[in-house]
């Protein structure tokens, strides 16, 4: 069943940071959790292995609401070292997808609407916009004291390509983030390597050798605070396997998937998101299902292979407890759900009660 999203796709970023959330998550009823917590998030006791990745909690307001709906992992969207603007509105679109979203599917254009109906895919296209780390650090560092025992506060960040900047520069703002996002006094950290853009490759995480550059010199600045990468689709097995062998060996946790990017545009064929370099953006919800799992399987077949101990963070079209437990069936230690918990405020609980 779908409800009231807690981010209202008809008003703009701005809006919904400032007025959001809505629906039930701005209904005040908390849900409580009974007994002690029975599971370990990276060393802290948790009720559920279940959660909302980096995205949907685009502040402190989101994720106190996520927190009390019974979600005990939250992740606080994305942040940079420096203030970054969000597109355009609209931000978030549903997209037609007849089954799943395959690879080659993803070659062809997706219709994109505002029919948000069940089995629910979107796409939504932000910029992973940043407000200043004097903002955003004491905003965490509220949601980390509100979080209750038996809860836990993910930091997500990445670092910000800019034009005429070399390598050296390039992986020194990771550190600089990474140290901004420490101070805050977070306990878990995830760092983005799936957006566009953001290395050689289309994906930093497809460009494996920086990829691994970037986690080791995160890792020297936070120390023993764990970290989390989140990556996108690998189609090759080898790839993968590369993937996981170096940066696998440095990383805690490996998060997947972050999106399936696609060509949108609206019913008459033109571009549906207005503005440059917007005619591609990445599509989540019900079509991505398949590829969450299919990584979520492969990466645990290449943890016992390898011999490493990184957790896997299975996400991707998450909407139902039954969807919660065929990821726990590949091998994800952990589940998160963006685009179902959106519409689902009440997710957790049902999660939790089956």
């Amino acid at each position: 069943m779908l409800y009231i999203p807690f981010y209202d796709p008809e008003k703009s970023y701005e809006e919904n940071f400032i007025d959001g959330p809505f629906g039930a998550f701005a209904d005040g009823k908390k849900y409580e959790n009974e007994g002690k917590p029975k599971y370990d998030f990276f060393g802290a006791p948790v009720y559920a292995p279940f959660g909302i990745p980096a995205g949907p909690l685009i502040n402190t307001k989101f994720a106190k609401a996520a927190l009390d709906k019974g979600f005990d992992i939250v992740t606080y969207k994305t942040v940079r070292s420096g203030k970054y603007p969000t597109h355009p509105w609209p931000n978030v679109l549903s997209v037609k997808v007849d089954g799943d979203l395959t690879i080659e599917k993803a070659g062809e254009k997706l219709v994109a609407g505002r029919d948000y109906s069940e089995p629910l895919s979107i796409t939504n296209s932000f910029g992973v916009p940043s407000f200043e780390p004097e903002f955003w650090q004491k905003d965490i560092a509220e949601l980390i004291k509100y979080a209750k025992p038996g809860q836990a506060v993910v930091g997500a960040f990445q670092g910000t390509k800019k034009e005429r900047q070399g390598k050296d520069a390039y992986i020194q703002d990771f550190r600089d983030v990474a140290l901004l996002m420490k101070e805050t006094g977070v306990k878990v950290m995830e760092v983005n390597l799936s957006c566009p853009n953001e290395g050689t490759a289309n994906l930093l995480c497809y460009d494996i050798s920086r990829s691994a550059e970037v986690a080791r010199a995160i890792k020297e600045e936070i120390g023993d605070i764990p970290l989390i990468v989140k990556t996108g689709y690998f189609r090759d097995d080898t790839e993968l396997e590369n993937f996981a062998k170096e940066v696998g060996g440095i990383a805690d946790g490996i998060s997947a998937i972050n999106t399936i990017p696609a060509e949108i545009v609206d019913e008459n064929g033109g571009q549906a998101l207005p503005g440059e370099g917007r005619q591609k953006s990445g599509v989540c919800g019900h079509a991505i299902k398949w590829a969450g799992l299919d990584m979520a399987r492969r990466l645990a077949g290449l943890r016992e292979k390898l011999g490493y101990r990184f957790k896997i963070i299975g996400v991707g079209g998450v909407s139902s407890p039954a969807d919660f437990q065929e990821y726990r069936q590949a091998g994800a230690d952990y589940v998160m759900s963006a685009t179902g918990a959106m519409w689902n405020p009440h997710l957790a609980q049902e999660i939790k009660e089956s």
